[in-house]
């Protein structure tokens, strides 16, 4: 950190020179080149305790567990996040990865889309379980799982935030 005061009215003059040049209105848009996220993937240290918090905590069905083809020893798992998208996991035994870290390139938070009552009964769950939150705006809640990745459960609808229209 610096002792240098963030000059917001700069960064937000920014923020705007880069909406001007990129940004275009819904109807000027491309179709996009992706027809989805097939996964994403982040590290287990323990395969099971993670299963046991994605599934039974957070409701999200164990889909599949495969050893990983790129590191033998290594298993591959997948959770139904909905709509057609996973949330996948690594394990690498014997690999001293050191523990989750926020850094440049990686990952800041998992985002991930629940209908408002099933959110209402996450909260509930992440209570019993002891599991450390934060809850924003009444829609979102922020924790991390048992590896340290920062997971977010928002209720709003996908391509919505905070009542605003993201896609």
């Amino acid at each position: 950190m610096t002792d240098t005061p963030t000059d917001l009215g700069a960064i937000e003059a920014e923020r705007q020179r880069i909406r001007d040049a990129h940004l275009r209105p819904a109807a000027e848009r491309p179709s996009s080149t992706a027809r989805g996220l097939h996964h994403t993937a982040l590290i287990s240290s323990d395969v099971e305790r993670t299963i046991r918090f994605y599934q039974d905590v957070l409701g999200f069905p164990l889909t599949e567990l495969i050893e990983n083809r790129d590191y033998p020893g290594s298993s591959h798992f997948f959770f139904d996040i909905g709509n057609g998208n996973l949330l996948a996991f690594f394990d690498f035994p014997g690999l001293d990865l050191g523990p989750y870290a926020e850094v440049l390139g990686g990952l800041h938070h998992c985002a991930i889309s629940v209908e408002p009552a099933r959110w209402e009964e996450i909260v509930r769950r992440l209570d019993e379980a002891g599991v450390e939150h934060v809850v924003h705006s009444e829609v979102s809640v922020y924790f991390r799982d048992p590896d340290g990745a920062r997971i977010e459960l928002i209720a709003d609808p996908l391509g919505e935030m905070y009542g605003n229209q993201v896609l």
